[in-house]
């Protein structure tokens, strides 16, 4: 039998999965975003009334949360964390199967983190803690943990972007019944006050521990160890079980512009555009439907996170266009060093008392530079936390949960 020849044509290799770029752009944001909870707006504050310039008043003013309705650049910071959160959920969900990591071992990765952070949310909330029989449940931490979940669970199910948007369009329209339909006692349907709202009712009604501060009917807040007006009441803020529904819009909202950067068929440009035109679009609903929907942060509505969403398109077409697209990165660095181990640094000022640090070490020095020397002390603090941050950098420690 003579062998039977064979040639390149008739053997068909194995198909070569091509594997979209690691996005540098989102642990710059995601630094740029902690880098105002973690010394930042401290510098600015500070700047402000040392100068009393009027670009350093208004800054200081966007660095201070609305009081009630309304937006501020601070405001942001909450939403854009979990934006840039969802926009990673398909690359590591994603990945994981493309590599034959079976659903169950995800499942698992998933519940971990989830219940890592809702843990760490409990710690973050000692100090405010007053009643330990009673601890505090609800925490920054433990919404973004829900979001996580329920995104996370969606997206490993439903990974077109089709799905994900009919699931985002379901959560925004659920999430206005409940506050539009569902009666509050005394105060009726549709009621988006302090304490006619739905999200404080039911908070009342069924959130365990304590709460987080008072708030008075004009929406002005107190943390617990502040002197009040008789006419406040306790709050939980934005950390309700209402909230950890409602937190879901804007990790999707993530997860979509997540979807369309693995897109290989789209040009980097063309995503570009598409974040830009979304954001855009995002902004322009908000204040046409804030006449009859108003934007709150406190209450989490629809309108608030459509706003929100649309800075976060916005602010990702903007940085990855300049670090993914045109590849100008060094300027990038310091915020990436946050970025890298934002939860670290979330954990550490609760933890550690960075401005009483930075007030040792130049506190003499800042009694002799008069107006000026709060500013010196908010600039070591950041540069305290850069450090450390720095040399777990380079030791290449972060923690990912």
């Amino acid at each position: 039998m003579e062998p039977v020849e064979t040639s390149a044509s008739t053997i068909s290799a194995p198909p070569v999965i091509q594997k979209p770029e690691r996005v540098l752009s989102l642990d710059v944001l995601r630094g740029f975003d902690m880098f105002w909870i973690t010394g930042g707006e401290g510098i600015i504050h500070t700047l402000a009334l040392a100068t009393g310039w009027q670009f350093f008043r208004v800054f200081s003013a966007q660095l201070e949360h609305v009081r009630w309705e309304g937006f501020h650049f601070y405001d942001l910071i909450f939403p854009l964390f979990l934006f840039i959160m969802g926009v990673s959920i398909p690359y590591a969900l994603i990945s994981k199967l493309e590599k034959g990591m079976p659903r169950t071992a995800i499942y698992k990765k998933i519940f971990t983190r989830f219940a890592i952070l809702f843990i760490f949310g409990l710690i973050y909330n000692q100090p405010w803690v007053t009643d330990w029989a009673h601890p505090r449940v609800g925490s920054v931490l433990g919404q973004i943990a829900f979001g996580y979940l329920f995104a996370s669970l969606i997206a490993l199910h439903s990974s077109k972007l089709r799905s994900i948007l009919i699931w985002l369009a379901g959560v925004m329209a659920v999430n206005a019944m409940i506050q539009f339909l569902v009666p509050v006692p005394g105060f009726g349907r549709g009621v988006f006050t302090p304490q006619g709202s739905v999200n404080y009712y039911v908070d009342q009604l069924f959130m365990p521990g304590s709460f987080l501060y008072y708030i008075t009917p004009d929406g002005t807040t107190y943390h617990l160890g502040q002197i009040r007006p008789p006419d406040a009441f306790p709050m939980y803020g934005v950390e309700g079980f209402v909230d950890w529904f409602s937190v879901i819009i804007i990790a999707l909202a993530g997860v979509t512009a997540g979807l369309i950067l693995r897109n290989l068929k789209l040009s980097q440009y063309r995503k570009v555009g598409i974040f830009l035109v979304t954001g855009l679009g995002c902004l322009l609903s908000a204040l046409i439907l804030k006449r009859w929907y108003p934007i709150i942060k406190l209450l989490q509505t629809d309108t608030f996170y459509l706003y929100a969403g649309g800075f976060c398109f916005i602010l990702l077409a903007l940085f990855y266009l300049v670090i993914d697209v045109w590849k100008i990165q060094k300027w990038g660095f310091f915020f990436k060093v946050i970025g890298m181990n934002a939860i670290t640094v979330y954990m550490m000022f609760q933890l550690i008392n960075v401005d009483h640090t930075s007030s040792v070490l130049v506190g003499g020095l800042a009694k002799y530079m008069g107006a000026y020397g709060p500013v010196l002390i908010s600039v070591v603090t950041v540069s305290l936390v850069w450090a450390l941050l720095y040399g777990l950098y380079r030791k290449k420690i972060f923690l990912r949960i």
